[in-house]
């Protein structure tokens, strides 16, 4: 799905460590990021999928591995329901942009993930009350996750 951009960010590396920048201004996307979240997650903790009209996502995983998989909702969408997944982990730097009406999920592959969403709207940030929610598992978006059993879910997302 071309709506879904995915990015790789540069890294510096030495005997210290690394350093990357995850967001810079750019002509193209003419994004203003005002509102930043951190997931903490276990092994086989699932988050998603959640979707609102009007928020764009910068996703990044900071530490750890997950499954992470866009799903686009829009209804008169020749893609509608149709699923994109990639692997995120800290090592590679890649960066996903999940536009507004595109559910979100990600799966955590390793003991332990943290999974870095940077936000951008207009007005109000649609919060857990006014998201929309598709079932993990639903047939019809034919998502083939990793790990099937043992998934550890919120209420909402079941």
């Amino acid at each position: 799905m071309r709506e879904i951009k995915v990015f790789k960010s540069s890294i510096f590396k030495d005997n210290r460590g690394t350093l990357w920048t995850s967001w810079q201004k750019n002509k193209k996307l003419k994004l203003v990021f005002n509102h930043d979240k951190f997931s903490i997650s276990k092994k086989k903790v699932l988050r998603g999928l959640h979707y609102d009209h009007k928020t764009w996502k910068l996703i990044s995983c900071v530490y750890g591995k997950v499954f992470f998989v866009v799903v686009d909702c829009r209804k008169k969408s020749k893609n509608f329901l149709k699923s994109f997944s990639i692997n995120l982990n800290a090592k590679d730097n890649i960066q996903v942009l999940v536009p507004p009406y595109f559910a979100n999920g990600h799966l955590c592959l390793s003991k332990e993930c943290v999974f870095h969403y940077k936000l951008s709207y207009k007005g109000q940030y649609s919060d857990v009350k006014s998201q929309k929610v598709l079932k993990w598992n639903d047939s019809r978006l034919d998502i083939n996750w990793p790990l099937k059993k043992g998934i550890i879910l919120s209420k909402r997302d079941k």
